[in-house]
């Protein structure tokens, strides 16, 4: 069997497997700690499809920067853990019906895929470097790149006009 073959099998096992433990897990700090592992395994995919940049950027920005955040504000929390359980029951239904459906669409979406075959002699081994990353962006998806731009302004100023004081407010 081809090495990277079953490295890519391994690798899609433990993003299936640690994906899992992100749902499955009672501990929310467990639960964020596998979704980490999650994202370190999908960088490991990238970097399978010659996509080193997306894999680095996978890494510094989710594994690094937002997964440190949530783990902050998991700790930070007092999560009760008596909860009533029509609530967990409920939800538990709500998830088994959204999970069922979503799967559903993604085997439908799957039935419908047509995979290319590889050709050696038209291989791109620049393919997922940042050079062509920067001009696909900035020619094919212009427009959605410039709309999450400004939807991201627009979230930064928000969270600056909640987070400001006012004169006479006091928080203890």
């Amino acid at each position: 069997m081809n090495p990277t073959l079953s490295f890519f099998y391994f690798l899609s096992a433990l993003t299936v497997l640690s994906a899992l433990m992100v749902i499955l897990s009672k501990n929310p700090i467990h639960s964020v700690l596998y979704l980490i592992l999650t994202f370190f395994t999908l960088s490991g995919h990238y970097i399978l499809l010659n996509a080193q940049f997306l894999a680095v950027v996978n890494i510094i920005v989710y594994a690094g920067a937002i997964m440190v955040l949530f783990l902050f504000v998991i700790m930070f929390l007092n999560i009760k853990q008596d909860q009533e359980e029509t609530k967990a029951n409920i939800a538990k239904i709500a998830g088994a019906i959204v999970g069922g459906t979503l799967f559903v669409i993604l085997f439908g979406a799957y039935r419908k895929t047509l995979i290319p075959s590889y050709n050696p002699n038209q291989f791109d081994s620049q393919i997922g470097m940042i050079e062509n990353l920067g001009k696909m962006l900035f020619r094919d998806y212009l427009l959605p790149f410039e709309l999450a731009s400004v939807l991201l302004l627009v979230a930064m100023v928000g969270a600056v006009m909640l987070g400001k004081r006012e004169i006479g407010e006091r928080h203890f």
